[in-house]
């Protein structure tokens, strides 16, 4: 089991900037794929970034392609989301999620935390 649990989501202007973290316990950080999901209310939950295990390798949304950037240290099981230049539309709670695979099925989840970006 690994259990995740998100920080640093707040209320934010259009324009600035937000780092979520994620602290992971539990069984080996190190060997799982990370991912940063974000469900906008009456919208569907969709991937924003994710990363392999090495931290070798990343993969991100189009709509947040030069503005978020993922991020990990395994050393502290630990997973980052810095994010710039938001825009109101990137109001969603984000979820952190562990799994096998970076482009796969994702096991483990947080509880979540809510990013609102005021225009």
């Amino acid at each position: 089991q690994v259990q995740l649990v998100e920080s640093g989501g707040g209320l934010v202007q259009a324009g600035g900037s937000l780092r979520l973290s994620c602290a992971a316990s539990g069984r080996t950080f190190s060997s799982l794929s990370m991912g940063w999901f974000r469900q906008a209310p009456g919208k569907e939950r969709e991937l924003v970034a994710a990363t392999t295990w090495t931290g070798g390798s990343t993969l991100y949304a189009d709509s947040v392609k030069g503005r978020f950037t993922i991020s990990r240290d395994n050393a502290k099981d630990a997973v980052y989301l810095q994010m710039n230049s938001l825009k109101p539309e990137d109001t969603a709670v984000y979820y952190c999620a562990a799994g096998q695979k970076m482009r796969g099925e994702y096991t483990y989840w947080g509880q979540g935390t809510q990013v609102t970006v005021s225009s």
